[in-house]
């Protein structure tokens, strides 16, 4: 008989979290670390990375870890391996960055950047921990995706391509695991308030409205409707509730209804939604 999958529970077990020097990788570790989780954290940040280390406890592993590396991911599971004090019960491959462009201005190696990041980095991780979770006969594999990856949206190409690319890649394995014990879930955030946008590649205003970097940045953060806590919140519940799919933040309830509802013209709503908000957020301002 297949194995029977049995639920992810996280609380108390050891977990790796990429992306970790910040945003929801730092409030994952945080969160998990308080409920009595051994942690290990990786993020090509050093000093982000330490900082999240110094506002841990209990027993943690650091490692400063490019994603786009496949071998030194294959590196960090074996020593992830050794560290164990317990089997492993989540591998949260979370690292991402954004690029903001429109298709006709797009830069070859910014897009060429954010695909090995944000996509590669993901099939990076699965492909080294995947081995442990499946020996050990449970588990649960956690890729973020984001809202880009249920919607196409303007000047953002290369960010939903990579992340349609992992909702894809995520549910395939999924269906995979059936009868392992191992599960595969897929995280779609909405806005959460993070660096992404400030640490963007952004060569020009796409729009044509001559705004800087860090104006479009304040945006887009003006409009976020979910922090990185709240979302570590959501992501450790889903997983414990043994969700394959989840939506984190009001808005990724918004995206998800309008591209089942309306497939091809969901944007014409989200367009509307965004302006009354950034005109809220202005008038507060």
């Amino acid at each position: 008989m297949p194995a029977t999958p049995q639920r992810p529970r996280l609380t108390g077990r050891p977990v790796m979290i990429t992306g970790a020097a910040s945003g929801i990788g730092r409030a994952l570790a945080v969160r998990l670390a308080r409920a009595g989780s051994p942690v290990a954290i990786a993020d090509n940040d050093e000093a982000g990375l330490k900082d999240t280390a110094a506002s841990l406890s209990g027993r943690v592993l650091t490692r400063v870890l490019d994603v786009r590396d496949a071998a030194d991911q294959l590196r960090f599971a074996d020593e992830v391996r050794d560290w164990l004090p317990a089997p492993l019960a989540g591998v949260f491959n979370n690292a991402g960055v954004a690029v903001t462009s429109s298709v006709l201005d797009a830069d070859v190696e910014d897009d060429q950047w954010l695909h090995d990041i944000n996509f590669h980095g993901v099939v990076n991780g699965t492909r080294a921990f995947l081995p442990i979770l499946v020996e050990q006969g449970s588990g649960a594999i956690v890729n973020t995706s984001s809202v880009f990856g249920l919607a196409g949206m303007p000047f953002q190409s290369a960010y939903c391509a990579a992340k349609f690319a992992v909702r894809g890649f995520t549910e395939s394995l999924r269906h995979e695991l059936r009868g392992t014990g191992v599960r595969a879930v897929t995280v779609h955030p909405g806005g959460i308030t993070t660096n992404i946008a400030r640490n963007a590649r952004v060569r020009r205003d796409p729009e044509g409205r001559g705004r800087t970097k860090e104006q479009m940045a304040a945006q887009f953060e003006a409009i976020t409707m979910t922090s990185p806590d709240k979302a570590a919140a959501v992501i450790h519940s889903g997983v414990e509730k043994g969700k394959a799919r989840i939506l984190v933040g009001p808005d990724a309830y918004v995206f998800d209804a309008l591209t089942r509802i309306t497939p091809t013209h969901y944007y014409s709503v989200l367009a509307r939604v965004q302006s009354r908000l950034r005109a809220r957020a202005a008038e507060k301002a």
